[in-house]
């Protein structure tokens, strides 16, 4: 059985790159609100890269999985 491996760049870029548009524009990705991420959810996630890392980023949080990103948040 293969066991996952998250990407170590696809982590480090939700915690530094931030929101281009919208009500939460430059609050940094892992910063946004569940409802926010929901919100796309619902109404469909952008196009390519910021919607795969919106998509993760929910995922992340609604799996509690929030304090794996810590430990990069600190090194960045």
């Amino acid at each position: 059985m293969e066991l996952f491996q998250p990407d170590p760049q696809l982590l480090k870029q939700l915690v530094v790159m931030k929101m281009p548009f919208g009500k939460y524009k430059d609050v940094v990705l892992c910063d946004l609100p569940v409802s926010y991420l929901e919100w796309f959810q619902r109404k469909g996630f952008p196009q390519g890269k910021l919607g795969m890392l919106l998509e993760t980023m929910l995922v992340i949080k609604m799996n509690g999985l929030t304090k794996l990103l810590d430990p990069l948040k600190r090194t960045m």
